[in-house]
């Protein structure tokens, strides 16, 4: 059976680099529908798509996070291949990358990106990847060597099982997390990263994004190890109750009178918080555990690529 292949573009002003991208996935994967999700453009990337032989459809929450939901609940396909509509990414790889889903039946297959020209990849986004790839690694024991890169194939059950919860640029994190965190089987190929065509503007803000990420990094730790985060909260108020507490404890074995009673108050203040902090991580470590087995079943529930749906 021929597998449905969907390319989804998600675009926003991209009217300089979309038929650059529509024609590049035509040749590439002939067979495969192409999908453009306009997500609010200013200029005419919507009628260039159109233009270009792509479906063109229209979301109107604003965020890449928003686009992506909309994709997957929309796209009925069997592989999905996901990339940015500026014509950064190699659309010719995308075929040995589909192959390599199908024959190993892996549920995502990143592009790592190889930059082909020196200003494609900014400094700034150079570091802000190698952090999050350091703290994804740490987190979960293994990430991906290019954790944003929005090129990439998926399998249907794969985006049937993600809930996106993201709205912005930091979709991508959340996308590598999902399947991280259900150890899915993935893979990573390298691929060209081309600079913009002339006329092109990259959406993305280096400051801006470094805070999201620090914020992502944040949130994510608090999500997926509530026990870890709340039982470090933990451990840190009660090493400055201990502190506060010595030499209140000194004064009070040499007479026996607690002589500074809001330190004391605030003492047992702390260390009520810390215990509260620890039962709260414990607590959330359930409900986590709990929601993971939830996302593992529906994922479960559907085949694997290249896979049969019924067992004889």
């Amino acid at each position: 059976m021929i597998p449905r292949i969907a390319v989804v573009l998600p675009c926003y002003n991209e009217e300089a680099a979309i038929a650059q991208t529509v024609a590049g996935f035509r040749a590439a994967l002939p067979d495969a529908v192409i999908y453009v999700y306009d997500n609010n453009s200013r200029d005419r990337t919507a009628d260039v798509a159109r233009s270009a032989g792509a479906i063109v459809r229209t979301e109107r929450m604003q965020g890449k996070g928003h686009v992506v939901r909309r994709m997957f609940a929309d796209v009925d396909a069997d592989i999905y291949v996901m990339a940015d509509g500026d014509a950064t990414y190699d659309a010719a790889a995308a075929p040995a990358m589909v192959a390599r889903m199908m024959g190993e039946q892996l549920d995502m297959v990143v592009g790592a990106r190889v930059h082909e020209a020196t200003d494609a990849y900014r400094r700034g986004h150079v570091f802000g990847n190698r952090l999050m790839t350091g703290f994804l690694a740490r987190l979960f024991g293994r990430s991906f060597s290019d954790i944003f890169s929005g090129y990439r194939v998926f399998s249907r059950r794969f985006v049937k099982s993600f809930p996106v919860l993201s709205a912005g640029f930091e979709i991508e994190t959340e996308i590598s997390v999902h399947a991280l965190e259900l150890k899915m089987p993935v893979a990573e190929v390298e691929t060209g990263y081309f600079a913009r065509p002339e006329g092109s503007a990259s959406k993305l803000n280096t400051w801006a994004d470094g805070l999201r990420i620090l914020r992502t990094i944040i949130r994510l730790y608090r999500i997926e190890r509530p026990l870890v985060f709340f039982g470090a909260i933990a451990v840190l108020l009660v090493a400055t109750g201990l502190v506060l507490s010595l030499d209140l404890a000194m004064t009070w074995m040499e007479t026996g009178l607690v002589p500074r009673l809001p330190t004391a108050v605030l003492v047992t203040g702390l260390m009520i918080l810390a215990a509260l902090s620890l039962f709260s991580g414990l607590i959330l470590d359930t409900v986590v555990r709990g929601r993971q087995e939830v996302r593992r079943l529906a994922y479960l529930a559907l085949p694997a690529p290249g896979g049969c749906a019924d067992v004889p």
